[in-house]
């Protein structure tokens, strides 16, 4: 028999003594650090408590002041039916076998339609252009597949990469960025410059799975930050965790279109962000993969802008936006570059020179920026187009995400379906999606679901959401 989780034993506590009055709008609602003293809890259910409330719509975050209590359109009931607690130490128990299984299973079944992916469709690549640069390069340097290139990569590139840098305000160097197998490779190098075995790395909550399965990977401790689809990961609840008892040693976001809710964090939170990370002596890792797929003309600012103590580490890629064959992505790592390179080194050489050699010759040309451009208003049209056809065939009670850009959805449905269910009876009519339990280990996400726009709406696409809504029908 189970019982109830004690973090939601006190969500229920705090949510009677609003009902009854004890709690009235407007006031202050305690603090992390009193809510572990008094109830003798660690941390992590403290933390949780605070976003179980959060979920229910009765507290809101005021930047430097604290969590108040609000009043929601309707008070929930407290939630009894059992559920497993989070692993309360803050360790992801079992996420690479939980991420593995769903992989596997969608590997093993015939895919008519794959929601599941963050890519474009092939179609929407420059593929022609690129193959075209690739046989001119092999046409001047009949060696070139029998040449090693360097760990660092190709300086033209390189140098590419540090102009276009300057579009979105950071300062990079061509001498301190190392190029990489796609940003998995990035993060990885990161990681393993800053920090070791048994020390503890924060997250955004939801995050990419791959990025828990890399943590996982190297045996470190991992603490999650609550995030929405309006500002990305919550400034307050993070200095809470960094004041807190536990040292954290690094801190990996994705500030521009994050994966999967596909926020934007405002300027004023990454100026904030930084300065916290800073002040605390906990690395700040930025993930970039997402920033050239914003909507808007203007580029945004990255992290690495307000950077001012070189204690933010640049990753980027450009396999979501460019090419995912090509696998390429890069690392300005600042005051750990040597550490880097020589991880880099020792972990795969350099990266494969061909490719390099193509992407520096379209990326140099106005071709590129005009891809960009084509690119960027055929996926917001694609997004329109899904969240639109969700909306419509989905249970009453579903929310979509409205990202600026990108290629994904983060859809939540009704707290009583389960996006697991969803996940094994969709692969049986041959589509895939991306259940929001492999987004997190707390288990906050079971109705949750991420879907891929990008791929071009078509009848196919149609039929494939109207299944979806009619599968969920049937749990409903």
């Amino acid at each position: 028999m189970h019982t109830t989780p004690l973090y939601r034993q006190l969500a229920n506590h705090y949510l009677d003594a609003i009902r009854s009055g004890t709690l009235k709008t407007g006031e202050r609602f305690p603090s992390i650090r009193l809510m572990m003293e008094k109830h003798a809890v660690s941390l992590s259910t403290a933390v949780q408590v605070c976003r179980e409330l959060e979920d229910y719509g009765v507290l809101e975050a005021r930047p430097r002041s604290g969590n108040y209590i609000r009043q929601p359109d309707t008070l929930p009931k407290p939630v009894t039916t059992a559920a497993p607690a989070p692993v309360d130490t803050g360790v992801y128990v079992g996420i690479h076998e939980q991420v593995s299984s769903v992989l596997k299973a969608s590997q093993r079944a015939t895919i008519k339609v794959n929601f599941a992916s963050a890519y474009c469709a092939p179609p929407l690549y420059p593929l022609k252009t690129l193959h075209d640069h690739m046989i001119k390069a092999l046409r001047q340097d009949q060696h070139l597949l029998g040449t090693q290139g360097s760990t660092a990569g190709n300086l033209a590139l390189r140098n590419i990469l540090a102009r276009r840098a300057l579009t979105t305000r950071a300062h990079l160097t061509a001498e301190k960025i190392v190029i990489t197998n796609g940003a998995t490779e990035a993060i990885n190098l990161a990681l393993r410059a800053v920090t070791r075995p048994g020390d503890t790395v924060a997250v955004e909550s939801p995050t990419f799975y791959g990025l828990l399965q890399i943590l996982e990977s190297l045996n470190l401790r991992v603490l999650e930050v609550p995030a929405t689809a309006h500002a990305g990961i919550n400034l307050f609840a993070l200095e809470q965790l960094l004041r807190g008892p536990e040292r954290i040693q690094a801190l990996i976001v994705i500030p521009n279109l994050q994966n999967p809710l596909g926020s934007i964090m405002p300027d004023a939170n990454k100026a904030r962000l930084v300065q916290l990370c800073a002040d605390h002596g906990t690395v700040l890792i930025e993930d970039d993969t997402y920033g050239d797929l914003v909507d808007t003309e203007l580029p945004l600012s990255t992290l690495k802008h307000w950077d001012r103590t070189d204690n933010v580490i640049y990753c980027a890629s450009l396999n979501k936006t460019l090419a995912p064959g090509v696998r390429l992505g890069w690392i300005s790592a600042g005051k750990w570059h040597d550490r880097v390179e020589m991880l880099k080194h020792t972990q795969s050489r350099g990266c494969e020179a061909l490719s390099q050699l193509a992407v520096c010759a379209f990326m140099k040309t106005p071709s590129y920026e005009r891809y960009l451009r084509r690119l960027r208003k055929i996926l917001t049209l694609q997004r329109q187009q899904m969240s639109a056809a969700v909306t419509r065939y989905f249970p009453p009670g579903t929310g979509v995400t409205d990202p600026r850009g990108g290629t994904l959805l983060w859809v939540e449905l009704p707290p009583r379906y389960s996006a697991m269910v969803l996940f094994h009876e969709a692969l049986k009519v041959g589509i895939q999606i991306s259940p929001g339990d492999i987004f997190s280990n707390t288990r906050r996400f079971e109705h949750f679901v991420r879907i891929g726009c990008g791929t071009p709406y078509s009848p196919k696409i149609d039929d494939a959401l109207t299944t979806l809504g009619q599968l969920l029908k049937t749990q409903g």
